[in-house]
């Protein structure tokens, strides 16, 4: 027995196993003492936790983590006792000999400790304070129910950093500065975790600083820099300071922006103190119980909200004169200020007669009257102002009033009777947060309402975002936000700011606070100019908007599409007539709110055109607005019965002919950047748009062209020797394959010379050969300036002048070798050759040959496409064809055509293949194929004996054949099993065999899934090829899903690289 039991302490069992081991050696401690140790434990950061009050001795505990492991199993935390340290953290317990008789300790699952407050903790709480400690599993059922019962929302990671000032409830003195990132705001709980441990007290609350509950992360966004932490205590007013300023985040969709070196300022200046001197004014009520603050702006910086302090009850007083000295940052030339206060307090209403500053570095002075009420019951219900700094009697910039037009959707339940904030972005600094307060409509934010308010401010020049978002409080607080107009009555611009977007906790995304950049028509105007020829592309349906024959309309069409087509005729501003290039007497329309195709001439063809911040566009019907071009998921016309969630109405607009020969263009970085070529010869993507970034096109082949500097003729975009620049004279370094992105309407330019370099951005921007990892350094965004000739000048379109573009096409060899790892729908048309036999042949010349087929006892009649592949590039696709074209491939004949090879190299393989088959037919026996040069006689055999097919599963309907020399192949012909292993709910294994001339050893593997709906979506964990010859294999791990969105961006292929090789 114990030496000193007590009704206080109980002595914890162990397991069985030391139960044991303590029988066994009991009667060796009969005579010895045994010393107890009375030990309290508390949880870490907990102070409701009653502790956890034992008896240690020898016998009860023969280990230390034999003591860990009984308080994991009465000490409620995550992931169990892990750490044992002495109430003020100072000191790790890590054996029994380190507890002392009598003492407190505290249990914690990590290394650093949360304190809690002994003397509170060690008295027993009365009934009504005792609450069950919250364990993991119980924390996360209650989010669970959360979110069943709809309060509940995703959270999201917050992407920008974000600095903020967190007090301690009730103790001003006590404060932190944190920086909202990814790591500390996985989730809310996480993040209330992270701020126990900083402020060294249990954070269970977060209260803005004038008492706002601050419920997820998002509503973060609308604190002004600055939160209160709080246990399970209600909010406690105090004179709560504010956060420095932050700077505003850069535009949406323009990640990459870069800017020239010589822009860069130095952050190391001295720190500037002012002394303020604030008059209040001498009327009755004219005295405030808010707390004031003031934020001074300059050319370079703002100082932020600085809070006014001093004795509480004193300040701002009717015709009294208060005085501070404020630090501030180099923040440049002053402009002007913002003060005002917090609408705090009894009598929060407040009368500012004056401002002054004193800068005491420079001695500069500075006046600014105000003479108005700071009230929401008084003049116009603005509870701040700014004043602007007075030169010469004038002020350096005026004081508008901007008329803030704000557009509810037409959706059901689409307003919201929360409290909505704006913040208004310029080229002269912002707005702050400024309530919508005052509408002209008596109630506001009510379904497909415009409600139209008035925010004053110093002048901020050229607008460029807005940050606008509500408070997520009152019944239906859920808001469908459709677009948001700002007229400068000074300049008389409108800014127009589009969201089609919720900000609602339960819908969406969740967010309740949304930054949205400018809608510049102006900058893809170019795109709607009459005559154009457009594209529409819907990035989750993977597929361009299409017309068919009979008017129906889908978003299913291949880029090959020729009923994908439509042709720009304008109407007035950005109302615009669609009309298909194929079928002219129908055009794009809304009828009833569903997609169609109309004549022309009828006003539902007519759509206004809206412009995304991402760069999409959205179309809508001019004659009833709110109806918009939709599409389910599947690509069809939605209708009623479509879910909200389930609709796509945002467009990728391509224009045709943007490369076309003669064209003059910009290769737009950003907004306002271009590629440009500078006078050294070298290029940089930070170039103005204007003629020193206009580049000439020189169409070289099927998506090869050269780029010529209008502004300094002769001088090329090139890449050569690890450099990249625009001194190039036009030879084959200069060539570059385009590569269109449709999901994003970029190029991005692979060297026809150098396969898988691309002219690439340093984050300077200049320009380096890259290779593409992923990023976005290596993307432009065309812009036409001058369209072009589709052929060059004194072309036609006439069979010779096919046979001339085809040659031409030769030159691309690393564009036919991309479209192998492709399936053969994705080819482009593909020139026809000519049977000899069908007219006369010219003289022969140095690069044509003749190409022979044998056909075996099994004949086709189907289209039959040819590569030829050389040591220096790949000349196809080639369609072996004629007018006649039955004639061709029959049993045990010999078919002949003429092609002109040219630059490839020696000839060493081939590859044949079946296109399309016109009905259910039987397999195509190929005996051999072969190649003569017609000039030196040289013959390349191909023997075959192979049967091809696409209706048989054991057959193949491509075949690759080797050149054979001697009667041997000089590469071998190999077969290499190919295997799958997909792990859904369970693992599955599949395996095929493909047959191919040795490639070698493998670089990477190409995978591409066409997905129509999630069910036919595929999860790939790794990709293993065999090359049984040689007993070699090479390992490609996946592990994801294909199609997969990476950016905003669906893909649906993706290269994998050799992980291993044995």
């Amino acid at each position: 027995m114990s030496e000193t039991p007590s009704t206080s302490y109980s002595v914890n069992q162990p397991n069985s196993s030391e139960s044991e081991q303590s029988l066994s050696t009991r009667h060796f401690n009969v005579t010895e003492p045994v010393v107890a140790k009375r030990i309290c434990f508390y949880k870490s950061g907990d102070p409701q936790f009653n502790g956890i009050k034992m008896v240690i001795n020898n016998r009860s505990y023969k280990t230390f983590d034999a003591l860990l492991d009984s308080l994991s199993k009465r000490v409620p935390l995550p992931f169990g006792v892990r750490n044992i340290s002495t109430p003020k953290g100072r000191h790790c317990i890590t054996n029994l000999e380190d507890l002392e008789d009598g003492k407190s300790y505290i249990c914690s699952h990590q290394r650093k400790m949360k304190p809690i407050n002994l003397e509170r903790a060690s008295k027993k709480p009365l009934p009504w304070q005792i609450s069950r400690p919250v364990s993991a599993r119980r924390r996360a059922v209650q989010l669970a129910r959360e979110n069943e019962i709809g309060f509940g929302h995703r959270e999201r990671k917050i992407t920008t950093p974000k600095k903020m000032l967190v007090f301690k409830n009730g103790d001003v003195r006590l404060r932190r500065t944190i920086i909202l990132g990814k790591k500390n705001t996985q989730t809310f709980e996480a993040f209330l975790d992270y701020m126990s441990e900083l402020m060294q007290y249990p954070v269970v609350k977060l209260y803005t600083t004038d008492g706002r509950k601050v419920p997820n992360l998002q509503a973060l966004i609308l604190c002004s820099g600055a939160v209160v932490a709080a246990g399970r205590e209600p909010f406690k007013p105090s004179n709560y300071d504010s956060l420095g300023y932050s700077r505003p985040a850069k535009l949406l969709g323009i990640a990459n922006r870069v800017y020239p070196k010589a822009n860069a300022k130095s952050e190391s200046e001295n720190s500037k103190k002012w002394k303020v001197s604030v008059l209040t004014s001498d009327v009755p009520s004219a005295e405030t119980s808010s707390k004031v603050y003031i934020t001074l702006y300059g050319d370079r910086s703002s100082s932020g909200p600085i809070f006014l302090d001093g004795e509480e009850g004193k300040l701002f007083q009717r015709g009294n004169e208060d005085i501070f000295t404020v630090h501030t940052g180099n923040i440049g030339n002053l402009y002007k200020i913002r003060i005002g206060h917090t609408n705090s307090g009894n009598s929060p209403a407040w009368h500012c007669e004056e401002v002054q500053l004193l800068n005491l570095f420079s001695g500069e002075q500075f006046s600014f009257p105000a003479r108005r009420w700071l009230a929401w019951d008084q003049a116009n219900g603005e509870i701040s102002m700014e004043l602007p700094v007075f030169h010469q009697g004038q002020p350096v910039l005026p004081v508008t009033v901007y008329e803030v037009h704000v557009t509810t959707g037409e959706l059901w339940n689409a307003g919201t009777e929360a409290d909505v904030y704006i913040s208004i972005y310029g080229e002269k600094g912002d707005t702050g947060s400024r309530q919508l307060l005052r509408s002209q409509k008596p109630k506001k934010f009510l379904k497909g309402q415009t409600d139209i308010f008035s925010v004053e401010a110093v002048h901020l020049g050229h607008l460029y975002k807005i940050v606008i978002g509500h408070n997520g409080l009152g019944s239906g607080n859920g808001w469908y936000l459709d677009k948001i107009v700002i007229k400068d009555p000074i300049t008389d611009l409108d800014y127009t700011f589009l969201c089609h977007r919720w900000l609602d906790n339960g819908q969406d995304d969740g967010n309740i606070a949304r930054e949205l950049t400018l809608t510049d028509w102006a900058a893809e105007k170019w795109k709607f100019q009459r005559g154009n020829t457009l594209q529409f592309y819907n990035k989750l349906t993977g597929g361009f908007i299409c017309i068919s024959p009979d008017s129906k309309v889908d978003a299913l069409g291949d880029k090959k599409n020729k009923y994908g087509l439509f042709d720009v005729i304008v109407k007035r501003g950005n109302i615009c007539i669609f009309s298909s290039h194929q079928i002219p007497h129908l055009a794009l329309a809304l009828v009833n709110g569903c997609a169609t195709g109309k004549v022309g001439n009828a006003t539902c063809c007519e759509l206004r055109v809206h412009l995304q911040p991402n760069g999409s566009a959205i179309l809508e019907s001019a004659r009833n607005p709110g109806h918009t071009v939709t599409f389910n998921l599947q690509g069809k016309v939605a209708d009623e019965t479509t879910g909200y969630a389930g609709l796509s109405r945002e467009f990728v607009v391509h224009v045709k002919g943007v490369f076309h020969h003669g064209a003059i263009i910009l290769l737009n970085t950003s907004l306002c950047q271009a590629l440009s070529l500078r006078p050294d010869g070298s290029c940089s993507g930070t170039g103005q748009q204007q003629q020193e970034s206009y580049w000439k096109v020189h169409k070289i082949g099927s998506g090869v062209c050269m780029f010529e500097s209008v502004k300094n003729p002769k001088m090329y975009l090139k890449i050569k020797d690890g450099q990249c620049n625009g001194t190039g004279t036009g030879d084959e370094y200069c060539h570059f394959k385009i590569e269109k992105n449709l999901e994003a309407g970029s190029v991005s330019l692979e060297s026809v010379r150098n396969k898988g370099i691309y002219v690439g951005l340093l984050p300077d921007g200049q320009t380096k050969p890259v290779i593409n990892i992923g990023e976005n350094n290596i993307f432009f965004y065309p812009q036409v300036i001058k369209f072009g000739r589709e052929k060059p000048m004194g072309t036609s379109a006439a069979p010779n002048q096919e046979k001339k573009d085809f040659r031409e096409s030769e030159r691309q060899p690393v564009k036919a070798q991309k479209q192998i790892s492709q399936t053969p729908s994705t080819f482009p048309p593909s020139k026809e050759m000519r049977n000899p036999q069908g007219g006369e042949c010219p003289p022969p010349s140095a690069d044509e040959w003749k190409v022979s087929v044998l056909t075996g006892n099994a004949g086709t009649q189907v289209n039959v496409t040819l590569w030829i592949y050389g040591d220096r590039g790949v000349f196809g696709p080639i369609t072996l064809g004629k007018d006649n074209r039955k004639q061709l491939f029959l049993p045990r004949q010999e078919d002949e055509f003429q092609v002109k090879i040219k630059n490839i190299g020696n000839i060493y393989k081939i590859r044949i293949e079946l296109d399309e088959l016109p009905n259910e037919q039987s397999e195509w026996n190929l005996q051999s194929v072969t190649l003569q040069h017609l000039m030196s006689k040289k013959t390349l055999h191909f023997p075959a004996n192979a049967w091809l097919s696409k209706n048989s599963d054991d057959r193949d309907f491509i075949f690759e054949l080797p050149v054979v020399e001697a009667g041997k192949p000089i590469y071998p012909s190999m077969y290499c099993t190919v295997t799958y292993i997909l792990v859904t709910c369970k693992l599955i294994v599949n395996a095929f065999e493909v047959q191919a001339v040795s490639l070698g050893k493998l670089q990477k593997v190409l995978l591409r899934c066409e997905a129509n709906s999630k069910s036919q979506y595929w999860y790939c964990d790794k990709v293993i090829v065999r090359e049984a010859e040689n007993n070699s294999e090479y390992v490609f791990n996946c592990g994801r899903w294909l199609p997969f969105m990476s950016q905003g961006v669906i893909h649906s292929e993706i290269n994998l690289y050799p992980q291993g090789k044995s």
